[in-house]
C-alpha cells in the first residue's frame, strides 16, 4: 500500500529543493538586458556572490554547471603545459583534473581515500619536493557529494604557506556554499567555485567564479583564456559583457530570490542549521550501525560534511531501500557513485531542507530497513530526535 501520496520529499545531493518563491520569481517576462532592472538584479547577485564567498574579490556568473567554472577557473589562470596538483578525496577533484587534461595541463593527482580527508601534512610535504615551483595550482573540494568529505580548507592552506609555495589554492565550493563555513579571504583561497542546484537553492543552470588578487595577476599572462569564460571581457562596460551575451534572465531571477531568503536568514544561521541537521543524521546513522549492516562512509568524524551523509551497506544492496523510500514513502534518497556506485545511499541535507524534512526522510530510511530485513540498530531516528532537543 503506498503512501507517498503528498508533498514529496527529493534528498539527494543536487539538484536539491527549490523554494515555492524561488520558483515564483522565475515566472514573468523577459526584460531589457542593456538598462533598467536586470542591471541592478546582476550587481545584486555579483555583491552577493561576494558576501557568500567572503571575499573582496570579483565574481562572475555563468551560464553553465559546475564543470563549467571548472574550466573558468582553469582557463582564465593558467597556460598550456602547466603542472597542476589535484588532491584526491573522492569523486569530484578527480573529475577536475581529468577536464584538465583536455586543456593541455600537466596533472598530477596526489594520492587520497575515498574514506578519508586530504591529509595537510601530505600536501606540505609534496610541495617542498617541488623546489623548483613546477606546480602552478592546487585543486581541491571543499565536500564532495561521492564520498561525504569534508576538507579543511585553512588547514590546507597553511601546508601550502608553510612549504612557501607559489601555487594558486583552487577550491570548488560546488557542495559546500551556503552550507558551510567558508572564508575565502581569511583562508588565503585565489579561485573559488560554486553552482546554484544545492546550497544556494536555485535551478541547475548557473554556476559562479570568485577571483582574488593573486588569481588576477595570474590572469594576465594567461594563454588558456576563451572567449566565453574570460574575465577580462566580463569586466567590461556594456551590461550583457557580464554573460559574454544574452544573460540567463530567468535564472538570475531565481538566484536573486534565493540570495534574499539566505541573507534573510543570515548566513550564519543558515550554516549553524546545516550543522544540526547534519549532526541529527549522523545520530541516526550511528545507532542504525550497531546493527552490523551498514556503516558511515567517512571513517573520521570530524571530516564528515554537512552537506550529504554517505553511508555503505554491508551485506544489502541499496536499490530495494532507495525504491521502498520513494515508491512507497515519496522520499527520494541518493545511491552511491563512482568507485562506491551500487554500496549504499547517500543522505542530502543540504539547502531549503528543515527539521521535517530530515526527521521523515531519517524515518522512512528506518522504516524501510525494518520492512526489508536490513540489520540496523533499532532508535535511529528517536536518537535524532533526542539530539535536536538537546542542541535547540
Amino acid at each position: 500500500m503506498p503512501l507517498r501520496y503528498g508533498k514529496e520529499f527529493l534528498m539527494i545531493p543536487g539538484p536539491t529543493n527549490v523554494p515555492d518563491e524561488v520558483l515564483r520569481a522565475m515566472h514573468r517576462p523577459a526584460i531589457d538586458i542593456y538598462e533598467g532592472p536586470l542591471l541592478e538584479t546582476t550587481d545584486y547577485c555579483l555583491s552577493g556572490l561576494k558576501k557568500l564567498f567572503r571575499t573582496d574579490g570579483k565574481t562572475y556568473i555563468y551560464a553553465a554547471n559546475g564543470h563549467g567554472a571548472w574550466d573558468a577557473a582553469l582557463t582564465n589562470t593558467l597556460n598550456r603545459g602547466d603542472k597542476i596538483l589535484v588532491l584526491h578525496s573522492g569523486l569530484f577533484a578527480a573529475g577536475w583534473g581529468e577536464a584538465s587534461k583536455l586543456l593541455n595541463l600537466n596533472v598530477e593527482v596526489m594520492p587520497g581515500s575515498w574514506q578519508a580527508a586530504v591529509d595537510p601534512v601530505k600536501l606540505e610535504e609534496r610541495l617542498r619536493q617541488d623546489t623548483n615551483h613546477e606546480i602552478k595550482a592546487v585543486l581541491v573540494v571543499q565536500v564532495d557529494t561521492a564520498s561525504g568529505v569534508w576538507n579543511d580548507i585553512a588547514a590546507l592552506r597553511k601546508a601550502i604557506d608553510a612549504a612557501s609555495h607559489p601555487a594558486l589554492f583552487m577550491v570548488d565550493t560546488i557542495a559546500s556554499l551556503g552550507c558551510m563555513p567558508f572564508e575565502m579571504d581569511e583562508w588565503g583561497v585565489d579561485v573559488a567555485l560554486t553552482g546554484s542546484q544545492k546550497g544556494l537553492m536555485s535551478p541547475p543552470g548557473l554556476s559562479f567564479v570568485a577571483a582574488g588578487p593573486k588569481a588576477d595577476k595570474a590572469h594576465e599572462t594567461a594563454d588558456l583564456r576563451t572567449n566565453y569564460f574570460d574575465w577580462t571581457f566580463r569586466q567590461g562596460p556594456v551590461h550583457y559583457q557580464k554573460y559574454c551575451g544574452t544573460p540567463p534572465e530567468h535564472m538570475l531571477f531565481a538566484f536573486r530570490k534565493a540570495l534574499e531568503i539566505v541573507f534573510e536568514e543570515g548566513l550564519e544561521q543558515v550554516w549553524q542549521r546545516h550543522a544540526l541537521l547534519a549532526d541529527a543524521t549522523r545520530a541516526a546513522v550511528t545507532e542504525w550501525a550497531k546493527g552490523g549492516g551498514l556503516e558511515f562512509n567517512i571513517e573520521d568524524p570530524r571530516n564528515r560534511s554537512n552537506s550529504v551523509t554517505v553511508v555503505r551497506l554491508t551485506d544489502s544492496k541499496p536499490e530495494p531501500l532507495r525504491t521502498f523510500t520513494q515508491e512507497v514513502c515519496g522520499v527520494t534518497i541518493g545511491g552511491t557513485i563512482g568507485e562506491l556506485e551500487d554500496q549504499g545511499i547517500r543522505i542530502a541535507h543540504m539547502g531549503h531542507v528543515n527539521a521535517v524534512m530530515l526527521l521523515g526522510t531519517l524515518s522512512t530510511i528506518e522504516l524501510g530497513m525494518a520492512k526489508l530485513g536490513i540489520a540496523h540498530g533499532k532508535g535511529g531516528v528517536q536518537a535524532a530526535i533526542d539530539y535536536l532537543g538537546g542542541a535547540l
